[in-house]
C-alpha cells in the first residue's frame, strides 16, 4: 500500500510539472505572438504614417505645381497688347492747338497727360517714321534730331506759360537761353518721347524752367529753359 502510494504520488508530481512546463510553454508563446503582433500592428501604423506623409507631400507638390501653373497660365492667357494700359489724356490734339501757335510741320506735342496750370505739365510726342525730319536724318539710320528734342519740350513749357487760367496769356513765347543741356541716348523712330517742364521762376514775363524728357522710363535729354512771353507782330 505504501509502495502504490508512493508511485500515484511521484505519478501525479510528474504530471503537474508536465502541466506547469506546458502552462509555461504556453504562455511564452503567448508573449511571442503577442510582441509579434505588436511589432506588426507597429510596423503597419508606422507604414500607413509614412504612407499619409507621402500623401501630403505629393499633394504639396501637386497643389505648388498646379498654383505655378496657374500662374503661369494666367500670365499667358493676357496678351501682350491687352498687359499696358494707355496714357490718360488731359489735354487732346484739339486742345493743344488751341493754346500754341504752332501748326504742321512744327507741333511736336500730341498729347499732355499731366497738367499743373502755371506750374508743370507732362506731354508726349509719339516719334514715327512718317515724321518729316527722319528722310535728312538720317537716311541709313534714323534718329530724332536734338534740336527738335529741345524744341518739343520747350513746347510743352509753352503750354504751363501761356495758360490764362494763371496770369498768362496766348502770345507767342521765344527762347532766351537754354543751359546745361545734354543729350543722353538716341530717340528712335517707335519710341514714345514723354516730356516733363517745370516751371522754377517767373519775372516780368520772363521765366525759367527745368525739363527732362524720357523714353520707356529713363532719361535721353535734359536741360534749364528760359523763355519769355512775346507779340506775334
Amino acid at each position: 500500500m505504501e509502495v502504490s502510494a508512493l508511485s500515484n504520488s511521484l505519478v501525479s508530481l510528474f504530471s503537474s510539472q508536465i502541466h506547469l512546463s506546458n502552462s509555461n510553454r504556453t504562455i511564452l508563446l503567448s508573449n511571442q505572438r503577442k510582441s509579434t503582433f505588436s511589432r506588426i500592428s507597429v510596423s503597419s501604423n508606422s507604414r500607413s504614417l509614412f504612407s499619409s506623409l507621402n500623401l501630403n507631400n505629393r499633394t504639396n507638390i501637386v497643389t505648388r505645381c498646379s498654383a505655378d501653373n496657374g500662374v503661369e497660365d494666367s500670365k499667358e492667357e493676357i496678351p501682350i497688347e491687352k498687359r499696358f494700359k494707355a496714357f490718360p489724356t488731359i489735354m487732346d490734339i484739339e486742345k493743344i492747338r488751341n493754346i500754341l501757335p504752332h501748326r504742321f510741320p512744327f507741333l511736336l506735342v500730341d498729347r499732355v497727360i499731366e497738367y499743373d496750370p502755371g506750374v508743370s505739365a507732362v506731354a508726349i510726342k509719339n516719334v514715327t517714321i512718317n515724321d518729316n525730319f527722319f528722310p535728312g536724318h538720317f537716311p541709313e539710320r534714323p534718329i530724332m534730331p536734338g534740336v527738335l528734342m529741345i524744341e518739343a519740350m520747350a513746347q510743352v513749357g509753352g503750354l504751363v506759360m501761356l495758360t490764362p487760367e494763371v496770369g498768362g496769356s496766348r502770345e507767342n513765347f521765344f527762347f532766351t537761353g537754354i543751359d546745361k543741356v545734354r543729350f543722353r541716348k538716341p530717340v528712335v523712330a517707335g519710341d514714345t518721347l514723354v516730356m516733363r517742364m517745370i516751371l522754377i521762376k517767373k519775372r516780368f514775363g520772363v521765366v525759367k524752367m527745368e525739363g527732362k524728357a524720357y523714353v520707356g522710363g529713363e532719361v535721353v535729354c535734359d536741360g534749364e529753359f528760359t523763355m519769355a512771353l512775346g507779340k506775334s507782330e
